[in-house]
Order: structure tokens, then C-alpha cells, then sequence
């Protein structure tokens, strides 16, 4: 199985992304990882939220096969303990799934298109996160969620 994290816009912060690119060299020893930045739109203040959202929406699904799972990263998701994350990840592996895709979306969230096609939403806290801050947050979890499933002590349970 492959995993793709989907983002928009780059992150200008050099040890944000220093941190976020540590935890994808690690993920690389349980998975096959890709981390792709949707460029922030140009010309927004001339956009209204919705056409916003349908405009990065059309870019995200551009990215998307049929046959991908698409999960979003979304406040109203649902949300998991470390070790329930990890039991997500196995069955998706189990299932045979070529692809799963997670996707932070832009400061407005998501088009209805996007919600349509999504095959779920995962919150990772109730609280409010800057998206260059969740991409952290993401990566690592994911990490930690392989080292669950490899019993690694990374995680102390």
C-alpha cells in the first residue's frame, strides 16, 4: 500500500519542514510514502470562500484515482487514540487498498466535491491547529501508528 499526504500550499518555515521531512524519512522504512503541496491559489482576494474551496477542491480530486480511499483531515472527523489510528492503518492494509490518501485542506476546508468523494474524515483534536502545524502532527502519527503496529517502544503504552 501507498500512502499520500495532500496539502495546500508550501510551508515557509525552515524547521517546521525540517522536523515534517525527519518523520517522512522514517515513515519510508514501514511504507511507501508521498507528501504532495498543492500550490496556494493565485489571486484569492478576488475569490469568495466557496470559490476558494471549489478551486483547490478541483485540485485535490485531480489527484485522486477511483480506486484510491480518500480521508480527510477535518475538524468535525472522528478522532482516534494512537493506537486505534494504528489499527485503521492495518486494516486498510489488509484490505488490499493500493492507495490511501489523506489531505489537509485549505483555510477554508473543503468543497462539497471533496466531501462527496471522501471515504471518511479523521480529526486529530478539537482544538484549532495552523494547517503547516497539523502537517507535523500528521506525519508523526502516522509514524508512531507503524511503530505501534511493529510493537517498536516508540510508543509507550
Amino acid at each position: 500500500m501507498n500512502i499520500k499526504l495532500i496539502a495546500i500550499g508550501k510551508t515557509d518555515d525552515k524547521q517546521l519542514n525540517s522536523l515534517i521531512d525527519n518523520y517522512i524519512n522514517r515513515l519510508k522504512f514501514y511504507i511507501k510514502f508521498n507528501f504532495e503541496i498543492i500550490p496556494d491559489l493565485k489571486n484569492v482576494k478576488n475569490l469568495s470562500e466557496s470559490q476558494q474551496k471549489e478551486k483547490e477542491g478541483k485540485l485535490i480530486l485531480n489527484q485522486v484515482d477511483t480506486s484510491d480511499i480518500l480521508l480527510l483531515l477535518d475538524e468535525k472527523g472522528k478522532q482516534y487514540d494512537s493506537v486505534a489510528f494504528s489499527e485503521v492503518l492495518q486494516k486498510h492494509m489488509n484490505s488490499g487498498v493500493k492507495q490511501l490518501i489523506f489531505v489537509i485542506g485549505g483555510p477554508y476546508g473543503f468543497s462539497p466535491e471533496v466531501y462527496d468523494r471522501a471515504n471518511g474524515k479523521l480529526s486529530l483534536s478539537k482544538m484549532t491547529f495552523s494547517h503547516q502545524m497539523i502537517r507535523l502532527f500528521f506525519v508523526e502519527q502516522l509514524y508512531r501508528g507503524f511503530t505501534i503496529l511493529k510493537n517498536e517502544p516508540y510508543h509507550h503504552r
